[in-house]
C-alpha cells in the first residue's frame, strides 16, 4: 500500500459518506471513521521501517539512545493525538479536539523536557 493507495481510500470513504449523508447521516461517520482506523493502523505499519532508520543513524553517530527514544515518543505523541483530535472535529466535537490537541501539546513538551535540561546544561558548562 502506498501514499496513492491511502489517498484513494480517503477520497472513496469521504464520497460514500456524502452519498450516504442524505439517507442516514451516521453511516457516512462511521464509514469514514472505519477508513480512518485502517489508514491509522496502516501507518503503524510503517514504524518498523522509521525504528530501523533510527537505529542506522545511532549506530552511525553514537547518540544516546534517550535522545531517539525521546524522538520517537514525541512522533508517536503528535501522530496519536492528531488522529484523535480529528476523529472528534469530525464526528462534531470540535471543542474535544481542541483539547485533545493541547494535551498531546503538553505531553509533548514533558517529553522533551529532559532532553532541553540537558542542552542547556551542555551549554552552561561552556560558558563558565
Amino acid at each position: 500500500m502506498s501514499v496513492v493507495t491511502v489517498g484513494i481510500i480517503g477520497i472513496a470513504a469521504v464520497l460514500m459518506a456524502v452519498q450516504l449523508k442524505s439517507m442516514k447521516g451516521e453511516y457516512g461517520l462511521y464509514l469514514v471513521m472505519a477508513a480512518a482506523c485502517v489508514i491509522f493502523f496502516y501507518g503503524t505499519l510503517r514504524l518498523r521501517v522509521i525504528l530501523d532508520g533510527l537505529g542506522k543513524i545511532q549506530a552511525m553517530i553514537r547518540l544516546n539512545p534517550v535522545y531517539l527514544n525521546t524522538l520517537l515518543k514525541m512522533t508517536g505523541i503528535t501522530y496519536i493525538a492528531e488522529f484523535s483530535s480529528g476523529i472528534c472535529k469530525d464526528a462534531g466535537y470540535g471543542a474535544l479536539g481542541n483539547q485533545i490537541e493541547i494535551f498531546g501539546k503538553l505531553s509533548i513538551l514533558a517529553v522533551s523536557l529532559p532532553v532541553i535540561l540537558a542542552l542547556l546544561e551542555t551549554l552552561q558548562g561552556f560558558l563558565v
